[in-house]
């Protein structure tokens, strides 16, 4: 290989790279808006609780069952605009439109006909968002072969990705303000019509700009046909098989759900510790606070962690990187007892008396200053987490590529561990759920007992440090470090010379 053809397969372009990272911003935006907008199904438009929950639970085993497949579609797919461009293209466009269209829902329609137009439509959305997402997350894997840029490009996408989230958390305050909307559920159809044009402007950005890097051959693919329809399910459930037994990919699927379930488990318990303990049960009092102080962890999370947690990666290792921000995290989530304070008149605000204009609206952004003593360490989960294993997934596929040849499968790869990721999440609000009812929280009363917010507050803190603590053990032991990771790349390329004669 010439020293020009290896620059080019090792170093990612600037538009590149950008165009990655805003798809990882629809990536993160779409999820992060359908799960505020999911809860004005009750508020808004009188869908029983336990119905809303099935909405929601429903979609998410189509998703289960759909990613795999797409990563193996997406792994065998020849065509001249590369393997994950195209699909990445269509399911972007209706991912959008039909974001838009299932919250095009209206009150007078009745409860049992919104429950089946929204089970529908967010079925079909479910699984465009899978078309778009998994092609997503296997190009990233194949944009560079080089290690240290593989971090610096998950990392730049992290860091785009995370203005989702200084932006979903206004969500709730739009929706619910009366001086923008009417009702919520003119909140809710009118924001979603934005968010979806938004989505569909950058979501297909990543198929115009990106390029891959796609070593396998035509012939090592498999044929996408209806008559080979049982056998490729024959190859897709031996490619997960051999995928399983990759310990190291297995080590991160398993750190991954552990630090994500344990982050998503208690992610609700800060909005009630702020309403209910610092503010005694005033949503009035509490404001835009709830929603400033996940804006903040994002932003601190762009500008501070990830850049890093790169930094670490590339001084120490990747493994030693996700140790010491795992840890970090946790002497985060420890000081949450300090930062959850009762705010009084003594309590010292930042911003105070400041606003944020939001088009005709103004909105209070005052702080107490004490809030965000965690916030900079806890920001080194989510955002280490993801920054790190992204990363290093796409260094397992090299390793798989050494041990079962072509084609690569970075889409059947990404599908899994996103399937982890997603696993998680809904395990985390189950438990989280069956947490709050433990400890006695009843959202019903404005004022809940001392007793009862003490011990939400307590395992608050112990949820999430435990297992982020069991992530470390798990990670103790990962093996693929970057001189390894340095020969497999060396052989694999000796060994697609060889192929290429």
């Amino acid at each position: 290989m010439s020293s020009t053809q290896k620059n080019l397969t090792e170093k990612v372009p600037i538009i590149q790279k950008m165009a990655f990272g805003s798809g990882h911003l629809v990536n993160n935006l779409l999820p992060g808006a359908l799960g505020v907008f999911s809860f004005f199904l009750i508020t808004a438009f009188g869908i029983d609780p336990a119905i809303a929950g099935l909405l929601s639970a429903i979609p998410r085993f189509f998703d289960a069952l759909s990613d795999p497949i797409m990563g193996f579609v997406t792994d065998n797919t020849s065509s001249k605009w590369g393997r994950r461009r195209p699909y990445i293209f269509v399911g972007a466009i209706l991912c959008s439109i039909l974001f838009i269209v299932q919250w095009q829902l209206f009150e007078s329609n009745g409860s049992t006909y919104n429950f089946w137009y929204f089970l529908c439509f967010s079925i079909l959305f479910i699984f465009a968002n899978t078309v778009f997402s998994t092609p997503l997350i296997g190009l990233g894997y194949e944009m560079t072969t080089d290690n240290k840029e593989r971090t610096r490009l998950m990392a730049f996408a992290n860091i785009i990705g995370q203005v989702s989230w200084m932006i979903v958390p206004l969500f709730w305050v739009l929706i619910a303000n009366k001086d923008l909307f009417e009702t919520q559920a003119d909140g809710v159809r009118t924001l979603s019509i934005y968010v979806g044009f938004a989505c569909l402007i950058f979501g297909i950005l990543p198929a115009i700009f990106c390029r891959e890097i796609d070593v396998s051959k035509k012939e090592n693919k498999a044929n996408l046909n209806f008559k080979s329809l049982a056998h490729n399910l024959k190859l897709l459930l031996r490619d997960i098989k051999n995928i399983t037994k990759n310990n190291p990919f297995m080590r991160l699927c398993g750190a991954t759900f552990l630090v994500f379930n344990g982050f998503q488990m208690v992610a609700s318990f800060s909005y009630f510790i702020i309403v209910f303990y610092m503010y005694k049960g005033s949503y009035e009092a509490a404001g835009t606070v709830p929603a400033l102080f996940s804006i903040i962890g994002a932003v601190v999370t762009s500008v501070l962690v990830i850049p890093v947690v790169t930094f670490l990666a590339n001084k120490f290792g990747k493994k030693n990187a996700f140790i010491i921000s795992t840890v970090i995290s946790i002497i985060g989530y420890m000081l949450k007892w300090i930062g959850f304070v009762e705010v009084d008149e003594n309590t010292i605000m930042l911003f105070r008396d400041a606003t944020l204009q939001v088009g005709v609206v103004k909105f209070f952004v005052q702080i107490p200053l004490i809030l965000l003593l965690p916030v900079p360490f806890m920001a080194f989960g989510l955002g280490g987490l993801f920054t790190l294993m992204m990363s290093m997934t796409a260094d397992v596929c090299d390793l798989d590529e050494l041990r079962n040849g072509l084609p690569r499968r970075e889409g059947t790869f990404g599908a899994i561990y996103w399937w982890m990721v997603k696993i998680g999440q809904s395990i985390a609000l189950v438990l989280g759920g069956l947490v709050l009812s433990f400890v006695g929280f009843d959202a019903g009363k404005s004022i809940q007992s001392l007793e009862t917010m003490n011990n939400l507050r307590i395992w608050d803190i112990i949820i999430p440090s435990l297992t982020a603590g069991l992530a470390i053990v798990i990670m103790w032991k990962y093996d693929l470090s970057e001189t390894k990771a340095k020969e497999i790349k060396e052989e694999l390329i000796k060994r697609r010379a060889e192929l290429s004669i």
